[in-house]
């Protein structure tokens, strides 16, 4: 750093406790420079990239290729001092300069720096950066997420032993968070002459993307074996496995990189294929909690709601509540048809002619009437 810039630093402002943004939150921060003596500056802003890369290599020595990858989301830039309005701007003493950012991104980003930047003429640019932790937002209500998993699978054996086995396997949902315990209900008839042993595991799949190259690494997070269920007997199993708070979560949405993890309930058999249950699941931040499915809400009501009967009503309409509107039914208020209240007053009085008589109106329905025929209440 010059000697001229006593200090030069970048602050941002937590708004959780795992120090997490996701899209739409706003990142607010301030930047100090303090200097020993007046410079000038031709720029000075603050900028947020969000971005993805992958690299790896393949081979050795001369064969050796390197395959690499990269994605921009988003750059979001906020100038003190612009370039092109402000060139050659002095500085002196001490300056904070505040900041602010809000981030609107659907995609899952490896890599979310906040930089600020001081160029001056004839020096070097100073800069310095801070990385920022972004998660993609879940709101928890993803019926992929939060509704319960469950596989059979049923094994007949035919070499090295006969009968059948079957196996029921339910997962209370989809979605866990970090240090999350994952609980599992396994149901086992083992009906063959073969005695088994209940095994399950938690693989993570991490998935590489350049171009038209791919690469793909496995890491078992968990893999463990359970009782022996001995021939002729029926099983019932409660498996619970507890994820590290530090897991990385899923990432399923970004084109060059993917984190996806698969269940894996399976019965070890000697000398045959083991049948097996494999769910996905995915793993969210620790702040996201996702509860398990609780069916539909409270008031669910199937679509469209029901209607009521349309059926003549038993007697004359009630009347309006007291001055909300003119009372139709005194005639000392609307002293012809048509007129409300004066309001709008008759245009031709002599509209109806002598002898007119109104329609006839429908009659009172009578349920105590005896008819020959009936026929149910139909909406109209």
């Amino acid at each position: 750093m010059s000697k001229s810039i006593k200090e030069f630093s970048l602050h941002y402002d937590s708004i959780n406790e795992s120090n997490t943004f996701s899209s739409g939150d706003i990142v607010e921060g301030r930047v100090v420079l303090e200097v020993t003596k007046e410079i000038k500056v031709d720029s000075f802003f603050v900028k947020l990239t969000g971005d993805a890369h992958v690299s790896w290599t393949e081979g050795s020595g001369d064969d050796e290729t390197t395959y690499s990858d990269h994605e921009r989301y988003f750059k979001l830039k906020q100038y003190f001092i612009q370039e092109s309005s402000k060139k050659g701007e002095s500085e002196k003493n001490t300056t904070l300069c505040t900041f602010m950012h809000k981030i609107y991104c659907l995609y899952d980003i490896l890599c979310t720096v906040l930089t600020v930047n001081l160029s001056r003429p004839w020096k070097s640019t100073s800069s310095t950066h801070t990385e920022l932790n972004f998660v993609l937002r879940n709101d928890g209500t993803s019926d992929h997420l939060l509704q319960p998993q469950s596989g059979t699978q049923d094994k007949k054996m035919k070499l090295f032993g006969s009968g059948k086995m079957s196996m029921n396997v339910t997962a209370e949902k989809t979605g866990y968070m970090q240090g999350e315990t994952i609980k599992v209900f396994v149901d086992i008839d083992n009906s063959s002459s073969r005695d088994v042993k209940l095994k399950y595991s938690l693989r993570q799949q991490q998935t590489f993307i350049a171009g038209r190259r791919t690469k793909r690494a496995y890491k078992d997070i968990v893999k463990e074996t359970r009782d022996r269920i001995p021939s002729g007997e029926k099983s019932k199993f409660i498996v619970d496995m507890t994820l590290p708070h530090d897991l990385n979560v899923t990432i399923e949405n970004c084109r060059i990189l993917k984190v996806q993890y698969e269940l894996k309930v399976y019965l070890d058999v000697s000398f045959a294929s083991d049948p097996e249950v494999k769910f996905p699941v995915v793993i969210l931040p620790a702040e996201q909690q996702c509860p398990p499915w609780q069916g539909p809400p409270g008031g669910f009501q199937p679509y469209p709601p029901p209607q009521p009967n349309l059926v003549p009503y038993p007697g004359e309409l009630p009347p309006p509540p007291a001055g909300l509107y003119p009372n139709l039914y005194d005639p000392t208020v609307l002293p012809y048809p048509g007129d409300a209240a004066g309001v709008y007053p008759n245009p031709n009085p002599h509209a109806i002619q002598p002898g007119f008589q109104p329609a006839p109106s429908a009659p009172v329905y009578d349920p105590n009437q005896s008819t020959k025929e009936s026929t149910p209440n139909m909406p109209y």
